[in-house]
Formats: structure tokens, C-alpha cells, sequence
């Protein structure tokens, strides 16, 4: 009978392997700030093992904690070796480029500020986006006064870049 029909027990379930966080494939880029953040997130990663490792022989809870801590340690370690680190300060001001905080106006007046960033780095609801992302690739390369297209499950939107600024 194939697998499809077996019902996993919630032991299976629970004494199973996390999933891997995918590493994406395209280049790892990474502003000054997101290489810190990296070296800080693999270090905290570290001493959160060490605490674990040392109660999970007696603890399940701590055991499954354990698990995601060495998975997401992996994912981490991975993305800070094929860090590529980009030094905004160095690109052209005219033009926008990773490490690019970029304002933008749609065709119904809204701005919206956007800084593009590395993957780990982003953070939509604070207005850093991946320069892998559809909107950072609709915008990379524009200068003050282009208009853009974005194209986005919600359909294509134009969008006018009003100004560019990189960090100091």
C-alpha cells in the first residue's frame, strides 16, 4: 500500500526530523548591518544548543527545542559562509542598488518607502525588502523620476521612484 494512505502516529510525528530551512539558491548578499546580524544570530544559536544539550536527556520538550535550534544552526552557519557582503556606500547615489532605501509613488498618490536588503535581512512590515524579491528587481536599476512596473499576483502596478538614499 503506498505511504499516501498510512496515518503517521503522533510518535512518528513527534520523534520525526524537522524539515530543512531551504537555502535559496541565488547569491547570499548581505549589507554590513545583515553580516552582524548573522555572526549574532550563529553565536546566539550556539549558546542556545549548549543550554539545551545540556537538559534534553531528561527534557522531550527540550529535545524537540534542540532539534529546531541544530536545524536553524545549519540553515545559519550555510548563509553566513556564502555570505556575500555589499557595501551600500560604494554604489553610485543616482541609481538604485542593493543596500537602496527607495521611495515610491503608485498611480494613486500612495508613498511608500522600501530599503533593499539581503534575505535575512527583510522584513516587509519595516519596509526592507530582498533584492531577490519582485519588487526590488522592478526597481534595481531606476534613477529619481523613472516608473517602474511591479509585477505582483495582484496584477501589474507602476510605480515612480521620488528619491534614492544610501546609509553613510
Amino acid at each position: 500500500m503506498s505511504r499516501a494512505f498510512v496515518k503517521e502516529s503522533d510518535d512518528d510525528l513527534a520523534a520525526g526530523e524537522l524539515p530543512e530551512r531551504p537555502v535559496p539558491a541565488h547569491a547570499n548578499y548581505v549589507t554590513p548591518q545583515g553580516l552582524e546580524q548573522l555572526r549574532a544570530r550563529v553565536r546566539e544559536l550556539a549558546e542556545l544548543h549548549e543550554q539545551l544539550k545540556a537538559v534534553a536527556a531528561d527534557d522531550s520538550e527540550a529535545k524537540r527545542k534542540l532539534r529546531e535550534v541544530e536545524r536553524d544552526q545549519r540553515y545559519f552557519v550555510a548563509q553566513l559562509e556564502r555570505a556575500e557582503p555589499v557595501d551600500p556606500a560604494q554604489h553610485p547615489r543616482g541609481e538604485v542598488r542593493f543596500g537602496a532605501t527607495v521611495k515610491v509613488e503608485d498611480a494613486a498618490g500612495r508613498v511608500e518607502t522600501f530599503s533593499i536588503v539581503g534575505d535575512d535581512e527583510a522584513d516587509v512590515a519595516a519596509g526592507r525588502i530582498s533584492w531577490a524579491s519582485p519588487l526590488a528587481r522592478s526597481l534595481l536599476g531606476a534613477r529619481v523620476g523613472d516608473t517602474v512596473k511591479w509585477r505582483r499576483p495582484a496584477g501589474e502596478t507602476e510605480l515612480e521612484i521620488v528619491a534614492i538614499d544610501y546609509p553613510q
